[in-house]
Order: structure tokens, then C-alpha cells, then sequence
């Protein structure tokens, strides 16, 4: 790789890094081209990204980014991925890494909060930032509901007195 490339791909993730919510730091060794393809096809769909970096080319990129503390996981086969939705890349590696040995949540960090392979766990446990959008939406649209309901059944309440008082002379 020349200088130039090097410089442009620290300058790369550096944008990365800065706009990224959070970071996964995994230890691939023993992956195929098709698992890491099939890997970064879940990742992009769920609207992150997964790459193969050489450490201290990442170490670089992270000087000035708010991930400064991922710069100790980053030995050995490791890979990265990063997301402007945290639990959404979270959720994907570890799926992944469930279903295959050969990758292993080594770390990451949730803004300048450094967290353990435990922490990402419970990161992709949480609600996507779509469910949480749903269940807010779902919150505010209850009470209109309510509020239908309850003006509907004094009308309703009304039209049932009237009709028992019609059947009522009817039958006299």
C-alpha cells in the first residue's frame, strides 16, 4: 500500500469515526470471503459498516475522535464496525458471532464510553432506534384513541335510552 493510500484511508476512517454513534471492535481469524460478504451485506443493511484495517493505520485514525480508548483492543486479526445506530451494528455482531466461532466481540464504545464484549451484548439487547420510534409513536396515538372512544359512547349511551323508551311506548 502506498503512503498516499495509507493517507487516505486514515483520513477516511477518521470521517468515519467522527460521525459513527458507535464502534465494535472483533477479532476475525479463520473467516472466509464469503462469511466477511456475507457479514458486510447484514451490516450495510442495517445501515452500518464492517471493515478490515490494519491496527496501526486504525490507531491513527483514532487519534482526535471521541474513540481514542478503543486503541488498546486493536491487536491481532481485529475488524471494525460502525454505525450511526449503536444497537443496530451491535445487534448484527452479535448475531453473527453466535452463529460463528470464528469471530469474537473483542470490545467497543458507545461515544467516549469504552465498553467490554458484555457491554456490546447488552447494547444489541436494547430495542432498534425503529422499535423505539414505534413504541413512541404508539404512545402518543393511544390517548387520541381514548379520546375517541370516550365521545363516541355518550352518543352511543343516548341512542340506547332513546331506543328503550320508544320500545317502552310501543308496548304500552
Amino acid at each position: 500500500m502506498q503512503r498516499t493510500e495509507k493517507e487516505e484511508l486514515i483520513a477516511s476512517l477518521n470521517r468515519a469515526f467522527l460521525e459513527a454513534a458507535a464502534v465494535v471492535v472483533t477479532r476475525q481469524s479463520g473467516l472466509t470471503v464469503a462469511e466477511v460478504t456475507e457479514l458486510r451485506r447484514k451490516m450495510r443493511q442495517a445501515g452500518g459498516r464492517f471493515k478490515v484495517t490494519k491496527n496501526r493505520l486504525t490507531r491513527l485514525a483514532l487519534s482526535g475522535t471521541k474513540y481514542e480508548g478503543l486503541s488498546g483492543l486493536l491487536t491481532g486479526p481485529t475488524a471494525i464496525a460502525f454505525s450511526g445506530d449503536p444497537v443496530a451494528i451491535a445487534k448484527v455482531t452479535v448475531d453473527f458471532a453466535k452463529a460463528n466461532e470464528k469471530l469474537t466481540i473483542t470490545g467497543g464504545a458507545l461515544g467516549e464510553r469504552v465498553l467490554d464484549p458484555e457491554g456490546i451484548k447488552a447494547l444489541a439487547s436494547l430495542p432498534s432506534l425503529n422499535e423505539l420510534r414505534g413504541k413512541i409513536i404508539a404512545t402518543l396515538n393511544a390517548p387520541a384513541t381514548k379520546v375517541a372512544g370516550v365521545l363516541q359512547a355518550p352518543a352511543s349511551q343516548l341512542a340506547r335510552v332513546l331506543q328503550a323508551y320508544a320500545s317502552k311506548g310501543e308496548a304500552a
